[in-house]
């Protein structure tokens, strides 16, 4: 069943056979992540790469002064890594945090890497994906460089509309780079 959910998001994105799908899938084990608990935190080696199947993640760092900073939410359907840990086998900067009960599908990186081998089109296909992650994080980048607050804010709102509900102003407020005070007060001009 949570295979299902893996099979209908890599078939928008490759066209694999019964048997590239069923291998793909046997590399990925079911994890269940209760509400509150960090499935990486800052300072470990991230060892896999990890497919959404219910529940909500955020992806966050901690600064020298306390302060959590937002990078991202995953959700249903969505992919959560430290890349750079993952690659470098190096400590991860990320925390990653289940904001609910969750599920995710983990793989391993030896496990990606024999994929690679076995169905070569694996890798034209994270390939594809890692590109759209790329352009993603660059409209993001344009859009905290370009935009105001307020249009972050209902960018934000209108763009992820079942995420917003899973989270508190205060995530929120950590994942646009502004202060919970400030996201109150664009929320009372907007509302």
């Amino acid at each position: 069943m949570s295979h299902d959910i893996l099979v209908e998001h890599i078939s928008k994105n490759a066209q694999l056979s019964k048997w590239e799908l069923t291998e793909f899938c046997k590399h990925f084990q079911l994890k269940s992540i209760p509400k509150k608990t960090f499935l990486l935190e800052q300072g470990e080696v991230c060892t896999f790469e990890g497919f959404v199947v219910e529940g909500c993640f955020r992806i966050f760092t901690i600064d020298k002064k306390g302060n959590e900073n937002t990078l991202y939410f995953a959700t249903k359907d969505w992919w959560l890594m430290d890349i750079d840990s993952f690659m470098n086998r190096k400590p991860s900067d990320l925390n990653m945090q289940a904001l609910e009960d969750s599920k995710v599908l983990l793989i391993r990186k030896i496990d990606k890497l024999a994929l690679y081998e076995s169905v070569p089109a694996v890798e034209k296909l994270f390939r594809v994906m890692s590109q759209k992650a790329i352009v993603a994080w660059q409209r993001r980048l344009i859009r905290n460089h370009s935009q105001t607050a307020t249009e972050r804010y209902q960018h934000f709102t209108s763009t992820y509309p079942n995420i917003v509900t899973k989270l508190t102003d205060k995530q929120i407020a950590s994942y646009l780079g502004i202060t919970h005070e400030f996201l109150s007060k664009i929320k009372k001009k907007t509302n």
